[in-house]
């Protein structure tokens, strides 16, 4: 049994522990509430440009009468061949199985998608460090190469999600939207962590192009939340005073639905079809920035639920130490006594 100045000193060691894990908690407590609000805010924009462009949809030839071909580039659906994968990490870790997992699913997904050439983009340092370790770096390949299916990385983005902005999300969307216009990619989804409340999350991968309907997601693959997870999530948002129940947009929703349904014949600056033309693209921008804002707080939530984990297994440690110390203290003296009492009845 170890002494009881080496139990103490692992003691106090657990309790320093325990303070800088609940303090990490509160930590990310705010910041979980500040994303949360970040996301919640960033809603009515999104929801009005989709409603505008299915107000728009209904009054602008999208496709072409005679061959039924779309319009727009964006639109347009070819075999998937070529495929680009944008996969949202975070760029921490201490956030428990949160990265893990999206990896894991990313893992699946390439797994479903063998014999494609798959393009990755990562967001986040974690995710980049554990696909740089097993896929190559993108290299040009001509239009006429016979090279077979392979998987490449042809770009990275670290250190966006610490202050994310609206031009990280717009700018990924250009580059994607100009590379599909162009044919060089027949698809794009989008992995990444899908929140709604600290309980109501799910691991997702979108289609983000092409555009099959307006407002509508189209979800490739999907994991919801374990009983465990969900369980050891409201636990920690209880300590941590964070909300565990959605916003109630019900009512904003159905107010800004209604100027895609109004039977108005609304006077447009230019014509429709053109502006559906501009929209478009923004409507794929803000499909992203508003994945990478619900990411940011799924990460946040995570964080948060691990380190009341931590903290809860410190606080267990140092209770288990003490009754180890007591124990040990009270066999010493019980020692020491025995030792007197022979002493004592040698004389």
């Amino acid at each position: 049994m170890a002494g009881v100045l080496d139990i103490r000193r692992r003691i106090r060691s657990f309790a320093n522990m325990r303070q800088i894990t609940k303090a990490m908690k509160m930590v990310s407590a705010a910041k979980l509430r500040r994303a949360q609000e970040r996301a919640l805010a960033a809603r009515p924009y999104a929801q009005m440009l989709t409603n505008v462009l299915k107000s728009l949809v209904s009054r602008a030839e999208i496709y072409d009468p005679e061959t039924g071909e779309p319009k727009h580039p964006l639109l347009a659906q070819r075999p998937e061949q070529n495929v680009l994968l944008l996969v949202v990490t975070g760029d921490k870790g201490l956030a428990g199985a949160f990265n893990t997992n999206i990896l894991k699913a990313a893992m699946r997904f390439l797994e479903s998608e063998a014999g494609k050439n798959i393009e990755i983009e990562t967001i986040g340092r974690k995710g980049r460090d554990f696909l740089r370790r097993r896929f190559p770096a993108a290299e040009p390949r001509s239009a006429e190469s016979t090279e077979a299916a392979r998987t490449t990385i042809i770009g990275e983005q670290i250190g966006v999600l610490n202050k994310l902005e609206y031009a990280v999300g717009g700018g990924i969307a250009e580059r994607v939207v100009e590379r599909y216009s162009k044919c060089e990619i027949d698809a794009v989804y989008l992995l990444y962590n899908e929140f709604k409340s600290v309980i109501s999350q799910r691991l997702v991968v979108e289609r983000v192009l092409p555009i099959e309907e307006v407002g509508e997601v189209t979800v490739a693959q999907a994991e919801k939340m374990s009983e465990e997870e969900r369980r050891r999530a409201l636990e920690a948002a209880k300590g941590a005073g964070v909300s565990v129940r959605a916003a109630d947009t019900t009512e904003a929703d159905r107010v800004a639905a209604q100027f895609a349904a109004a039977p108005v014949d609304y006077i447009y600056e230019q014509p429709p079809g053109e502006l559906f033309r501009a929209l478009l693209p923004k409507y794929v921008g803000i499909q992203i920035f508003h994945a990478l804002l619900e990411s940011v707080a799924a990460e946040h939530a995570a964080r948060m639920t691990a380190m009341d984990a931590a903290t809860n297994n410190a606080t267990d440690l140092i209770d288990s130490l003490t009754l180890a110390m007591n124990r040990a203290r009270q066999a010493k003296i019980t020692k020491e006594i025995i030792e007197i009492v022979s002493g004592a009845a040698a004389l």
